[in-house]
């Protein structure tokens, strides 16, 4: 699963991206997800600098989609996007990662573990794992943008600053993971229709609030074009059962 571009970027990406593969191989039963042909690695430009970006995505039993995201502007700015789409027959969240950064450091990381029930409340196995977890304290920590409601009270969302901040994120997201997989490797599928049909409208709300994300469809629309750029945000980056 090792990737070329990571080997490019900033430290705390090519840990995260080896971090999360490492999760999903020893936890999850992986086979190839059906990415569009010209979809998985992409090359363009944004105001003469070279934009990079490969895609990596994988399904199990229990995850529609998982998708890891590289991506490389010039020498200048470095992103990882990753997504853990569930089955909508399973009652698991969503878990979200995203790192900007570059050479100077990592600007904004973003982890959390997002709730698609009606009530906008996680699992109670997760809730009490999550607890027990100590608090972490950042120098920086930056607020949610308005639209960003889908998000758990347990989400994290810094700039972290040093060799510490960076690590203590990193084992964050880990714990995260870890309680994710294992949980996901266990859980039975619903039953219940409506329940199904409860968890496929959670997961559309997440991946339209996620779609207004006006910073990502910039970059995006400034190298590749609105019509490229709407779609890869809706079958790429936040695709979702209808």
């Amino acid at each position: 699963m090792q990737g070329s571009l990571r080997n490019y970027q900033h430290s705390l990406i090519r840990q995260l991206a080896d971090c999360v593969e490492e999760a999903w191989r020893q936890h999850l039963d992986l086979s190839p997800y059906p990415m569009p042909n010209d979809l998985g690695y992409i090359e363009g430009s944004l105001e003469g600098e070279r934009l990079t970006i490969e895609n990596r995505c994988y399904q199990t039993p229990q995850f529609r989609k998982l998708h890891l995201e590289l991506a490389q502007m010039g020498n200048g700015l470095d992103i990882l996007h990753c997504v853990m789409f569930p089955n909508p027959e399973y009652a698991l969240p969503i878990f979200g990662a995203d790192l900007v950064g570059g050479r100077s450091g990592i600007s904004a990381a973003i982890a959390d573990l997002s709730p698609v029930n009606a009530d906008r409340s996680l699992p109670a196995h997760y809730h009490q794992v999550l607890s027990a977890l100590p608090e972490l304290q950042f120098s920086q920590p930056r607020v949610l943008p308005e639209w960003a409601d889908i998000f758990s009270e347990f989400c994290l969302f810094v700039r972290p600053v040093g060799a510490a901040e960076e690590a203590a994120f990193l084992q964050r997201v880990r714990e995260f993971l870890m309680l994710h997989c294992q949980i996901a490797s266990t859980e039975v599928p619903l039953a219940s229709e409506l329940e199904v049909a409860s968890t496929i409208a959670g997961q559309q709300y997440y991946c339209t609030k996620q779609q207004q994300n006006d910073k990502t469809r910039r970059v995006l629309e400034k190298s590749f074009g609105a019509e490229w750029t709407d779609r890869y945000m809706t079958t790429m980056l936040f695709d979702y059962v209808t």
